[in-house]
């Protein structure tokens, strides 16, 4: 891997972790008439675990194009997973960023099983090649 490539990983990297923060930031979103107009009693509008769904599997992808190596290509979904379970655990002060119902679960979902299909089609092209 060059220099080059590197910068690029880093910078991968770095996004996803700043992808993941604001995910997790912007996950108790509601329609309280607060940020977004008063709906249905303020009920929960999850629309980062969609954003995770989509940037996730096109980070591992072009991780995937640096290097289709395992380490290298998941690096990204690696990043974000680590960033959302740290979220998970108590601060200094006690609190918690991870939201702890059904929200949190489907942002799981929404990023990490998109992006691991992704890993897998990765390690599926590198396995097609002579």
């Amino acid at each position: 891997m060059s220099g080059r490539d590197g910068l690029r990983l880093a910078g991968l990297l770095l996004l996803s972790a700043a992808l993941a923060a604001i995910e997790l930031l912007y996950l108790p979103l509601r329609f309280d008439g607060y940020l977004l107009p008063m709906l249905w009693r303020g009920f929960p509008l999850p629309i980062t675990a969609v954003v995770a769904a989509l940037t996730l599997p096109a980070l591992v992808s072009r991780a995937g194009n640096i290097s289709p190596r395992l380490a290298i290509a998941g690096s990204p979904l690696w990043i974000w997973l680590l960033c959302v379970l740290v979220s998970a655990l108590p601060g200094p002060g006690g609190d918690i960023v991870l939201v702890g119902d059904w929200r949190a679960l489907l942002l799981l979902a929404c990023g990490a099983l998109p992006g691991a299909v992704a890993l897998g089609g990765v390690l599926g092209r590198q396995a097609k090649r002579p």
